[in-house]
């Protein structure tokens, strides 16, 4: 019985993703479209947020403390895949995390979130 089950469950599955299924050509995105980054910041500290490439250090504003801020990105920064890392650093704090290395593509909306401390 948990078989069928399963198999039915299953079918349904695969029945509902072949009918959405589309043959759409991806197209590039528009260059004029904005790279946009929202910070989540969840700590108490207002955070002065970097974004790193290469061997530079760009600033892009301040995300105040428990709140949502959005950026967009320069865009000489994101040309076409860029690899791209994060900085918050706090306003009256010590600690200045720094985020994994990520690949962007202009037009993308990028989320960092910040936790609390």
């Amino acid at each position: 019985m948990r078989s069928q089950f399963i198999a039915c469950l299953l079918a349904v599955t695969l029945a509902g993703s072949a009918g959405c299924h589309r043959n759409e050509v991806v197209t590039e995105v528009d260059p004029s479209t904005p790279t946009i980054l929202v910070v989540d910041n969840q700590a108490f500290n207002d955070m002065a947020i970097y974004v790193l490439e290469g061997g530079r250090r760009v600033r892009l504003g301040l995300a105040i403390g428990n709140s949502q801020t959005k950026f967009t990105l320069p865009k000489y920064l994101v040309r076409a895949l860029t690899s791209l890392r994060f900085m918050a650093d706090p306003i009256g704090g010590s600690r200045t995390p720094v985020s994994d290395e990520i690949t962007v593509s202009p037009g993308e909306e990028i989320a960092l979130r910040i936790p609390p401390s």
